[in-house]
């Protein structure tokens, strides 16, 4: 049997896999499916479950690994993501890691065919499934609460300079689940980034409902929100970037963190 990637890439189960996970949700995932003890190197952003990865050996950042440790740790197989890591890094290890496995979540529901991925290649498949069935409960009680007033929300991720997110992005979807919408930012047809940045302007503000400024990767605060609120006399809210944008085992935790906002009838 064979287990594909998000660039279609067939893998072979491998029950003796020494893995490298370049993605702080995967490795929180591969730690639930029981195997930390195969998880030989992770970033220094893995810090889920924090009792299991501090074992595990930290080879960089989701950007800046450093290649030869990576290398003396021998892995064959290195998990990587299309939004997370950057290709010439992935391309370098590439030369010395056989077994590369990219993935690309953009949406809730992609979480199951991410665990079984996981699950199918590192033969964990059983605990896989097991997590799938917790998943598609929480995603059904996510779906069971009535559907709420639609608003157009406006998701920061940074600021100096602003970046917000696009409608296909996995934060995106989350949002979508319970009817919010983000503004579209540029002009689609010339610029198609993912994480666009945008300006300030009456035009923006008066488009969007209100904000959302999120824990990471920029380290927005309360204070951030009230200073923003103050400035543009919408709706402004902290929320936890975990929650929105961990695919994997956080993802859980996350479709109930979206039914309690959703349950706000209050915030726009």
């Amino acid at each position: 049997m064979y287990f594909t990637d998000a660039l279609g890439t067939p893998f072979q189960p491998d029950p003796a896999a020494r893995i490298v996970s370049l993605v702080p949700s995967i490795t929180e995932l591969l730690c639930d499916l029981g195997l930390a003890g195969q998880v030989v190197g992770r970033t220094g952003f893995c810090i889920h479950p924090a009792a299991q990865v501090a074992s595990i050996a930290k080879i960089g950042g989701t950007k800046d690994v450093n290649l030869e440790k990576i290398r003396k740790l021998a892995p064959t197989h290195l998990v990587v993501n299309i939004d997370e890591n950057e290709k010439p890094t992935v391309d370098a290890l590439a030369a010395f890691v056989p077994h590369i496995v990219v993935t690309h979540p953009v949406a809730p529901r992609d979480n199951l065919a991410l665990a079984r991925l996981m699950g199918g290649i590192f033969c964990a498949g059983e605990k896989a499934e097991a997590w799938c069935a917790d998943f598609e409960a929480e995603y059904a009680a996510l779906q069971a609460l009535p559907k709420g007033r639609p608003a157009t929300v406006l998701y920061c991720i940074w600021q100096d300079p602003w970046m917000s997110i696009s409608a296909d992005t996995y934060i995106a979807r989350m949002m979508a689940e319970i009817g919010w919408s983000v503004p579209q930012l540029g002009d689609p047809a010339r610029d198609a980034t993912r994480y666009p940045c945008f300006t300030w302007s009456e035009q923006l503000v008066a488009r969007i409902d209100g904000v959302l400024l999120s824990t990471e990767p920029y380290r927005f605060t309360e204070v951030h929100a009230d200073a923003l609120e103050k400035q543009i006399g919408k709706p402004v809210y902290l929320v936890d970037g975990e929650m929105m944008s961990w695919y994997g085992s956080r993802s859980l935790a996350g479709l109930r963190y979206l039914r309690a906002m959703a349950q706000s009838a209050s915030m726009f």
